[in-house]
């Protein structure tokens, strides 16, 4: 190992050290502050670790979660654009790859090129690993919302309908994950966790 090539390497992980500053709407579940990027890639990383028996097709529990770890780098020059934000995600992909581009480029040439394709395959969801990713990240903002009495979704507007229309590629990666969240969403509509779907 070069000088040159360690010295990229902590440049980089220096770098994505600003990830724990990209604040998410998204509560942690005891209600005191929101959750930033980086304390969601962890959480999401874990799930796939605990979780990889309910992917419907059969996956690479530990390259899920490596590319769980490396899913959101992209948000320390792009930031976190909201599910429900029609608005933002128009530029959300331009925003990412120029990110990537740039925070990925830190790195020696080979690493860089590794992580930044499993950064690409995620984005792309076409692989059981990436379908599988994808579930897992669409999963959790779910669940911090079925647990803080839908906070989130409340403070934003968000309808049941929105709930389902977005999230509703959980299935391409795990029915039987859908399945239980379809019945929680139910089950926070009926408390008043979550508005009734509009008319």
């Amino acid at each position: 190992m070069t000088d040159e090539r360690l010295r990229d390497q902590v440049r980089f992980i220096l770098e994505i050290d600003r990830l724990k500053g990209v604040l998410r709407r998204t509560y942690l579940l005891d209600g005191t502050r929101r959750e930033n990027s980086a304390e969601h890639s962890w959480h999401v990383a874990v799930m796939a670790a605990v979780l990889a028996e309910r992917a419907d097709e059969p996956v690479d529990a530990a390259r899920v979660v490596r590319m769980l770890l490396v899913h959101d780098v992209v948000e320390v020059d792009a930031g976190d654009t909201f599910v429900y934000d029609t608005a933002a995600a128009e530029s959300k992909a331009e925003r990412e790859r120029a990110a990537a581009r740039r925070i990925f480029g830190l790195l020696p040439h080979d690493q860089g090129a590794e992580l930044r394709a499993l950064w690409e395959e995620f984005e792309a969801a076409r692989t059981p690993d990436a379908r599988f990713a994808a579930a897992l990240d669409r999963m959790m903002p779910v669940l911090h919302n079925l647990h803080t009495g839908g906070r989130a979704w409340r403070e934003n507007g968000v309808t049941a309908d929105m709930v389902l229309a977005r999230n509703r590629r959980i299935e391409e990666g795990s029915r039987a994950l859908w399945e239980y969240l379809r019945a929680e969403i139910e089950g926070a509509v009926a408390r008043g966790d979550l508005a009734p779907a509009r008319s």
